[in-house]
C-alpha cells in the first residue's frame, strides 16, 4: 500500500546533459512579497504589490490574511496582488495554515496594533535546523506587547499603545528584524534596532513602508532608526528580482556548460556571487535589462568560501553551489555560518557519487556562533566528480532547488520527490527550466 501511495505522490523527472541555452525572466522576490503583504495588514486602505511570483509561500500568507478579513485580488497573469484589510474579523491565526510555516509570528504586531490583541500557532518550517523566533518575542515585549506561551499557541496582548524601543539582536536576523521594522511603523515614539540585517529584500520592505508614509533610516554599523507614526495609508510597490532563483538557474547554466540570459537579474543584490563567479574564472555578462551566464567546458577551479550576513555570500546560495564545486577541479571548502545544520542534503550527493565530507571545526575566518559546538557546519568537496542519477528526497526548498541542479548535470534520469517545496520557494522553475531545454518532466 505504501508504494503505491509513493508512486502515485507528484514528482519530477530529470535526465541530465542537456545543457540549457536560451532567455528567462525571473521571478520576483520569494522573500519578500509574504513580508509585504503582512506590512499591508498596518493599514485600512489597498496596497498593490506588482512583480509578485506565484508560489505556494505567498498562497498561505494569502490563506492567512482572508481568515483575518482581508479582502484579496491576485491577478496571476499581470502578477499583481490587491490587499485591503478594512476591519480585522478575528485576531487568531488558525493552527491549520498559520501552523505550516513561519510567517504567522510577522503578524503579531499588525494585530496588537488593530485589535490590541493577538493568538498564533508556534510556526513551522523548513527542517535546516533549529530557528527559534526568541529575537522577535524579545523585541516585541521591549516594544510593551505581553506575550504568553501556552498550549502550543502564542498569546499576545497590547494593552496601551506598543511604544519604541532600542532593540539589540543578538545576531542579524532577517526575518526578527522584519518584523520589528513592520511592528515599530506604527509604534509610539522612536525605535532603534541594533545589529539589524540590512539584506536588500529588507530595503525593498523599507521602500514599501516609507510609501505608506513610516519614517524609517539606516544607519552606519547595522543600526536601523524607525519614528512611529500614528497611522499609515496605501501604497502600490514593485517588487526586485529574486537573486535566489538568479543563483540557481546561474548555476544549472554552468553545471550544464549552456548559455542563459535572465532578464531583470540584478546585479546590486548579486555582488558577492558574482564577484565568486570571478575567482573561479566564470563567465558573465551584465547589461542594464539583466545578466548573462556563459558556461564552458572546462572544469572551474577549486574554491574556499565563507557564507555571511549581507552583504556577504547568502547563506540561501551555499546549497546550489556545493553542487558547482562537486564538479570544480581541487579541493573546495565551504563554511556554513549563519544555520547549524543546513548539510544534511549532502548525502544525497554522495550517493550520486560526490566527494564530500563535513566538519564541527570552523573551516573559515568569518566570526562563528557554531565554534566549539560539535555543529556539522563546515563541508570539503573535491572534485570534479560524474554524478549518477538517483532517487532524491527534498527536505526543504533550497537543498531541493540544489537536488535538481544535480539532477540536470548528473547522467542518467532521477526521481525528484517532495516537490511541494520546490512549489513553495520558486515560481514554476520546471517549467522555466524546460523553456531552456532541460529535460525535466513532472509527474502527478
Amino acid at each position: 500500500m505504501f508504494e503505491v501511495e509513493e508512486h502515485q505522490a507528484p514528482h519530477y523527472l530529470v535526465t541530465g546533459g542537456s545543457p540549457l541555452q536560451g532567455e528567462v525572466t525571473l521571478s520576483g522576490a520569494k522573500n519578500a512579497v509574504t513580508k509585504m503583504v503582512i506590512a499591508s495588514l498596518l493599514t485600512s486602505d489597498t496596497c498593490t504589490l506588482r512583480n509578485i511570483p506565484i508560489l505556494g509561500d505567498l498562497e498561505l500568507t494569502v490563506k492567512l490574511c482572508q481568515e483575518l478579513g482581508s479582502q484579496i485580488q491576485l491577478d496571476r497573469d499581470k502578477h499583481t496582488l490587491s490587499i485591503n484589510t478594512n476591519e480585522i474579523v478575528d485576531y487568531r491565526v488558525s493552527s491549520a495554515v498559520g501552523g505550516l510555516n513561519r510567517i504567522c509570528v510577522m503578524m503579531i504586531g499588525p494585530l496588537l496594533h488593530r485589535c490590541g490583541e493577538a493568538v498564533i500557532p508556534l510556526p513551522g518550517g523548513d527542517r535546516i535546523g533549529p530557528r527559534p523566533i526568541n529575537f522577535h518575542i524579545q523585541g516585541l515585549q521591549q516594544m510593551g506587547a505581553k506575550i504568553t506561551e501556552k498550549d502550543g499557541y502564542y498569546y499576545c496582548q497590547a494593552p496601551e499603545r506598543l511604544h519604541g524601543a532600542t532593540i539589540s539582536l543578538p545576531f542579524p536576523s532577517v526575518m526578527a528584524t522584519e518584523n520589528l521594522l513592520i511592528t515599530a511603523s506604527l509604534a509610539k515614539g522612536v525605535t532603534i534596532i541594533e545589529n539589524a540585517a540590512n539584506e536588500p529584500e529588507i530595503v525593498d520592505l523599507v521602500k514599501m513602508l516609507q510609501k505608506m508614509g513610516a519614517i524609517i533610516e539606516f544607519k552606519v554599523d547595522r543600526r536601523i532608526v524607525i519614528e512611529g507614526v500614528k497611522s499609515l495609508h496605501g501604497a502600490s510597490h514593485t517588487l526586485l528580482s529574486d537573486r535566489n532563483e538568479a543563483v540557481s538557474l546561474a548555476v544549472a547554466t554552468y553545471l550544464t556548460k549552456g548559455d542563459v540570459y535572465l532578464r531583470h537579474a540584478q546585479q546590486d543584490t548579486l555582488l558577492s556571487f558574482l564577484n565568486t563567479l570571478l575567482k573561479m574564472g566564470l563567465r558573465f555578462e551584465v547589461d542594464d535589462e539583466g545578466i548573462r551566464f556563459i558556461g564552458d567546458t572546462k572544469a572551474p577551479p577549486a574554491i574556499s568560501l565563507e557564507t555571511d550576513v549581507h552583504p556577504g555570500f547568502m547563506t540561501d546560495w551555499q546549497q546550489p553551489f556545493t553542487v558547482l564545486l562537486t564538479q570544480s577541479e581541487g579541493m573546495s571548502v565551504i563554511h556554513e555560518t549563519i544555520y547549524e545544520d543546513r548539510f544534511g542534503y549532502t548525502t544525497a550527493l554522495e550517493r550520486m557519487g560526490a566527494h564530500i565530507g563535513l566538519y564541527p571545526k570552523c573551516l573559515g575566518e568569518v566570526p562563528c556562533r557554531f565554534r566549539e559546538k560539535q555543529h556539522m557546519h563546515s563541508c570539503v568537496v573535491r572534485g570534479p566528480t560524474p554524478l549518477v542519477a538517483t532517487r532524491l528526497d527534498i527536505p526543504d526548498i533550497r537543498a531541493g532547488c540544489s537536488y535538481i541542479l544535480a539532477a540536470l548535470c548528473a547522467e542518467g534520469t532521477s526521481t525528484v520527490y517532495g516537490i511541494e517545496h520546490i512549489e513553495r520557494g520558486y515560481e514554476h522553475l520546471d517549467v522555466k527550466l524546460r523553456s531552456l531545454g532541460a529535460r525535466i518532466e513532472k509527474v502527478l
